[in-house]
């Protein structure tokens, strides 16, 4: 699995990192997504794929 993201689309809602903060973060003056780990291990799979799915902006995106 690998995560990107496209902070130019990003909505800074903070649902990624309410359902995957060991993947994801915000920049401190604009709440704008931060990717922390494109390659998450299997363990953190669901927590990317709820990521995405509440991610109001489509910014997160998986490719299997």
């Amino acid at each position: 699995m690998k995560v990107t993201v496209d902070q130019n689309i990003c909505a800074s809602s903070g649902n990624c990192v309410m359902h995957a903060s060991e993947l994801f973060d915000q920049r401190d003056d604009d709440g704008v997504v931060v990717l922390l780990n494109d390659h998450p291990s299997p363990e953190q799979s669901e927590g990317a794929r709820q990521a995405v799915a509440a991610c109001p902006a489509q910014a997160i995106h998986i490719e299997e």
